[in-house]
């Protein structure tokens, strides 16, 4: 388990090794028979994994449902759909509160554009390294992946005007969210190397 990062400490304390004795427990519900074990699986390096893992998901515990559904849908190494559901409601209600009020046609298109954002957002922090690369760098990229993905035709005219200030509004949400989904894996790890 990495340290390095409450990004990476999210993702890691969830992350099960195919070596380890969650993978194999794992492997029995599936396989629904008994997979041999070796003496790799009970090394003191995979409890050492286990123990700080129980500090971490303990720390993401003390969240409000609402940010450990929204981390939980940036880090965890496996995807819940429900969490991305409520993300996107996040980012999105977040992003319409700080801009202006739209029309009932725009309301329904700047949900779609809030979910393309964190999709964005998350590509660029996945795995808790925030070393990702912006799937959609230009207007056009964006345009034709709402299209291709979402099925939402969005003008190129005036698209300044009509969704940059709800994309930046978006991106804003998204990093005030994982800002405060974050805290209390910070101040976990923080106790930890003191401690160390």
């Amino acid at each position: 388990m990495q340290l390095n990062s409450a990004r990476q400490a999210w993702h890691d304390c969830y992350y099960t090794a195919w070596d380890s004795q969650g993978a194999f427990i794992e492997n029995l519900g599936l396989l629904g028979a008994m997979v041999q074990t070796t003496d790799k699986q009970r090394k003191a390096s995979h409890a050492m994994h286990q123990a700080l893992a129980g500090c971490i998901q303990q720390a993401i515990g003390t969240l409000p449902e609402s940010l450990r559904a929204f981390g939980g849908w940036m880090y965890n190494p496996v995807e819940n759909h429900d969490h991305r559901e409520q993300a996107e409601e996040l980012v999105f209600m977040a992003a319409y509160r700080a801009g202006p009020k739209m029309y009932a046609k725009k309301f329904e298109k700047a949900r779609t554009v809030a979910a393309g954002v964190l999709h964005r957002y998350r590509r660029l922090h996945q795995g808790g390294q925030s070393e990702g690369i912006d799937p959609c760098p230009t207007p056009e990229v964006f345009r034709a992946w709402l299209l291709a993905i979402h099925g939402l035709e969005l003008s190129s005219e005036q698209w300044g005007r009509e969704w940059e200030g709800f994309i930046d509004a978006c991106f804003a949400a998204c990093n005030d969210l994982d800002k405060q989904a974050l805290v209390p894996v910070a101040k976990t790890l923080s106790m930890m190397k003191e401690a160390a």
